[in-house]
């Protein structure tokens, strides 16, 4: 945690004798928290604050100030795109997941990611309940122009929505998919825009997928993973504000 970071929000008596560490505390303005877990557990306890509306508090994970609504937190933001899981770095990996980053506080979600990979595997997505991958009912299609030909095609009931293309060495590869509405037990929809290099960067290739995936469940995260080999970059996922 970092320096005004704190677990709890107290709730001071008449006459009570404060300690320098306590009005170091109050003098930090709005209450910081490391995660929105110290956030939940520091209100309503013993000796603290009761939660209520219009109260704010910080977030050092996701970098978010939020203020409570008297029902839910939402992040105080003028619109467009809010960080939900800051950007994150991963390294010769066969795949990557983030949990818990698809609330009620947004209806749409952005991933933007940069990476290479060490094949032609490209990279799929699958979305996840509890820590838990679903691998069935992706269903995509395809738009890819490489040079000046078109190349188009459709794959259902697959294991996974495929994604972003592979780059196949050291060619730094970029792309984003908008997902729609995975949090609610509805069939959740994808659109995706990609610029791949598969053998340079005087060789760009351009993606450009839409799907879906059928299976009416609401899910709280999602994971990247290769088809065959691995995968180096880094990826942010952002909130669409309401």
């Amino acid at each position: 945690m970092g320096a005004n970071a704190q677990t709890s929000v107290p709730a001071f008596t008449a006459g009570q004798v404060l300690t320098a560490a306590q009005v170091t505390q109050i003098n930090t303005g709005i209450p910081v928290f490391a995660t929105s877990t110290e956030r939940d557990a520091a209100f309503g306890g013993s000796g603290e604050k009761t939660l209520a509306e219009g109260q704010m508090a910080y977030l050092e994970d996701t970098n978010e100030t939020q203020y409570y609504d008297g029902s839910s937190w939402a992040a105080v933001s003028a619109g467009g795109l809010v960080v939900v899981k800051a950007e994150t770095a991963f390294s010769a990996v066969s795949s990557v997941t983030a949990d818990g980053v698809f609330t009620s506080d947004y209806t749409n979600y952005r991933l933007v990611i940069n990476y290479t990979t060490s094949t032609t595997g490209n990279i799929g997505i699958r979305l996840r309940a509890s820590a838990s991958s679903a691998a069935t009912n992706y269903n995509v299609q395809r738009l890819e122009l490489g040079d000046t030909s078109f190349n188009t095609g459709r794959d259902v009931s697959q294991t996974s929505f495929r994604a972003f293309i592979y780059s196949n060495g050291a060619y730094e590869s970029a792309g984003y998919v908008d997902v729609f509405k995975p949090q609610l037990a509805t069939p959740t929809n994808f659109l995706l825009l990609d610029n791949s290099s598969l053998g340079g960067f005087t060789t760009p290739y351009l993606v450009y997928r839409l799907g879906n995936h059928s299976t009416a469940t609401a899910y709280d995260g999602i994971e990247l993973l290769t088809e065959s080999g691995t995968m180096t970059g880094s990826y942010t996922i952002y909130g669409y504000a309401k």
